[in-house]
C-alpha cells in the first residue's frame, strides 16, 4: 500500500471514529484491488437508503472522485487512429473508469423480476446474468437480513464471485455470505449509513489513488 492510500486510510477511519475497522478496510481494499488489476468488474446492491448508497459508490469508481484521471497514452492513440477529428476532444475529456454496475438502477428489468420471478430474486437475477469469477458483489444492508441481498451474495459465492459486505448490528446472516465484511458500530439505521458512507468513501479514494498514480 502506497503512503498516500495509507494516508487516505487512517484519515477516513479516523474522521469517523472508525479505527477499529482497519483491518476490514484494508481487507476490503485489497479484495477490491484485486478484481480491477485482473479485469473485473464491481457489482453493487441494497435497499432503500442503501439503494442510493449502490448508485452513489458507482458514481465515485466509474468516474473521477477525486483525481483528474487522465486517459492513458495507449487510449488516447487508439481514438487518434480510429476518429483523428475528435481524439483530442474526446481524450481531453474521458477520465479513467473502474468498472463497476448498480444492479438497482434498471427499472424495466427490476419491475419484470418482480413480477416474473418475485422480489427476492431481483439482485440474484443480474448477479447470474452479469457476474463473472473475479468480479466482486458488494452488497449492503443495515440489519444484515435483505432477502434479495442475501440471495445475491449466495448466487455469487455459487459462481465464484468474490464477496464484500457493508452492515451493521452483528451482520446478521450477511456475516456468513461475505468474504470481507465491513461493520457499523453503531445501532439506529441512520447512523449505520453514515459510518457506510466514510467507508466506501475511503475505499474509493484509496482504489483511485492506486489506480490512477499521478
Amino acid at each position: 500500500m502506497k503512503g498516500e492510500t495509507e494516508r487516505l486510510l487512517l484519515a477516513g477511519l479516523r474522521q469517523a471514529g472508525l479505527e477499529p475497522l482497519r483491518a476490514a478496510v484494508e481487507a476490503a481494499f485489497r479484495l477490491l484491488l484485486d478484481c480491477f488489476a485482473g479485469g473485473g468488474k464491481v457489482l453493487v446492491c441494497g435497499n432503500g437508503g442503501s439503494a442510493a448508497d449502490s448508485e452513489h459508490i458507482v458514481g465515485e469508481l466509474m468516474k473521477g472522485f477525486r483525481l483528474a484521471r487522465r486517459v492513458p497514452a495507449a487510449d488516447r492513440a487508439r481514438l487518434e487512429a480510429a476518429f483523428p477529428a475528435d481524439a483530442a476532444r474526446l481524450a481531453d475529456r474521458l477520465q479513467g473508469a473502474l468498472p463497476a454496475v448498480s444492479l438497482v438502477s434498471p427499472v424495466s428489468l427490476n419491475t419484470a423480476i418482480l413480477n416474473d420471478i418475485g422480489g427476492e430474486m431481483v439482485f440474484a437475477q443480474q448477479v447470474y446474468g452479469l457476474g463473472r469469477p473475479g468480479d466482486v458483489l458488494v452488497g449492503l444492508s443495515t440489519s444484515g437480513g435483505a432477502r434479495n441481498v442475501l440471495s445475491a451474495l449466495k448466487v455469487a459465492r455459487a459462481f465464484g464471485l468474490a464477496t464484500l459486505g457493508f452492515s451493521g448490528r452483528g451482520g446478521g446472516e450477511m456475516a456468513g455470505l461475505c468474504d470481507v465484511l465491513l461493520l457499523s458500530p453503531a445501532a439506529e439505521t441512520s447512523d449505520i449509513q453514515v459510518h457506510h458512507m466514510q467507508l466506501y468513501h475511503t475505499l474509493c479514494a484509496m482504489l483511485e489513488t492506486e489506480r490512477f498514480p499521478g
